[in-house]
């Protein structure tokens, strides 16, 4: 949900270069965007305006691209905000934007070689987990790209606001 479905939808198209099914775009009686829906490769997403009595609801949405460069080339010139740069991440490669509509993306790329694979030959932790102590936290496991990873997050999350309301 958003302030500007019209606004939106042209961002993930541009960005992402989404494929807008129009047959499927249902106004409501009061003109706004009641239902529509993006294909992001083969996923598909929706979007539509918020009623003005609604409460802000971002979306947190998970994406995988060809090209996270691109991508959050893209995204940037399209007026979002990189939160995370792109960081090797459990085999893949992990990188984030803030979009201008209230909404943050998670954008992957499959990667050839995870983030553990060393010369240590050390297990990786994923493996690890629940291996050891039962009381143990997820910080036993951490490694710098992770706290990068968590750090951003929580910075990004303590950044997001209702487009509606005055910072």
């Amino acid at each position: 949900m958003t302030d500007n479905a019209a606004g939106l939808i042209a961002f993930v198209v541009d960005v992402f270069r989404a494929v807008d099914v129009a047959d499927a775009r249902t106004l409501d009686a009061d003109g706004l965007v009641l239902h529509s829906e993006l294909l992001i490769g083969d996923s598909l997403i929706t979007i539509a305006d918020r009623k003005a009595d609604w409460p802000y609801t971002p979306a947190f949405t998970r994406v995988y691209v060809d090209d996270v460069h691109s991508t959050l080339e893209r995204a940037a010139a399209a007026g979002a905000r990189i939160v995370t740069e792109p960081t090797d991440f459990w085999g893949d490669v992990l990188s984030r934007f803030a979009d201008p509509f209230g909404n943050l993306w998670w954008v992957y790329k499959h990667s050839s070689q995870a983030a553990w694979d060393d010369e240590s030959g050390s297990e990786p932790a994923e493996q690890a987990w629940g291996e050891n102590d039962d009381d143990a936290s997820w910080e036993a496991y951490t490694t710098p790209e992770l706290e990068y990873i968590h750090s951003t997050l929580v910075k990004a999350m303590k950044e997001l606001h209702d487009p509606r309301s005055q910072r």
